[in-house]
């Protein structure tokens, strides 16, 4: 699994700063104009999922040994391709682009803690190097906050070239998301094959439930329809690479924690596109 521990911080760092590239300071600003969507999106991310995830893996006893993968990728803020996706479903992308902005930025603070507030709650005693939640969160900022900051200074002198190109951008970092998990599914079969039902089974629960409780929580709560497609597609599309890149961080080599990551990573796309497929064809 070296490859994957050495390629996941390079991917994340340049993800992050496509991420950057598409940025304005206005995509910050814009909540504080509209506060009552961005916040209804922020509860159900960083609130709402990773509590869902925890009884999911309670009630479903989900082996400890893939309990802490659950509970990371339902820590990972919001994954670029939600971005693209809103838009394809017609949703507010203004929001989607804020909500994963500022998820993605705070994530160097609130994936730490909810990873070692799941390793505390489930005893989990497999960590093995000597980490601390501060050592992540450092190291999570270099490669998460300072790439999305050095994007950010890039599109204000280049503002022209990056509009133009965005698209490229977006496929780029799309490209680097797959080779991290192609990079997982080839050296992990064995592993994804031996826990491929108790994996895919939570992971495709949690992936449907948070969409439709973020699609109804919006629906009660948020300004209208666009804003409701917005915050389901960002409750059921998270950053699997930064999930990869922490658990590198913690595990080292052992990486049984990824299978659940590496199966929600591939149904999140599959149950997106197929709710934007719907969304498109109902209107």
């Amino acid at each position: 699994m070296e490859i994957v521990t050495k390629i996941a911080p390079i991917a994340l760092a340049l993800i992050m700063l496509g991420l950057g590239l598409g940025l304005k300071v206005e995509d910050f600003t814009r909540v504080l104009k509209n506060p009552k969507d961005f916040l209804v999106g922020l509860i159900c991310q960083l609130i709402i999922l990773p509590i869902v995830a925890y009884l999911l893996i309670i009630i479903l006893k989900t082996p400890i040994e893939l309990a802490l993968g659950v509970m990371l990728i339902a820590a990972a803020p919001g994954g670029v391709t939600s971005n693209v996706l809103t838009k394809f479903a017609d949703g507010d992308v203004a929001l989607s682009i804020s909500l994963t902005a500022f998820t993605s930025l705070i994530s160097i603070v609130s994936v730490p803690y909810i990873v070692f507030l799941s390793i505390d709650l489930f005893d989990i005693t497999y960590v093995e190097k000597e980490v601390s939640m501060l050592g992540i969160s450092l190291k999570m900022f270099f490669v998460v906050t300072v790439p999305v900051i050095i994007g950010m200074i890039i599109r204000k002198f280049f503002s022209d070239f990056i509009e133009n190109n965005m698209k490229i951008i977006e496929r780029i970092s799309v490209g680097l998301f797959s080779i991290v998990f192609i990079a997982i599914y080839i050296q992990e079969w064995d592993s994804i094959i031996m826990f491929l039902t108790t994996a895919g089974t939570i992971a495709l629960i949690l992936n449907i439930s948070m969409m439709i409780i973020g699609f109804y929580v919006a629906k009660f709560f948020a300004s209208g329809v666009a804003q409701q497609r917005c915050i389901s597609l960002e409750c059921g599309l998270q950053n699997g690479t930064l999930a990869v890149f922490v658990g590198t961080q913690l595990f080292g080599q052992n990486m049984t924690y990824m299978v659940p990551t590496a199966a929600y990573a591939l149904i999140m796309m599959m149950t997106s596109v197929l709710f934007v497929f719907f969304l498109r064809n109902r209107t």
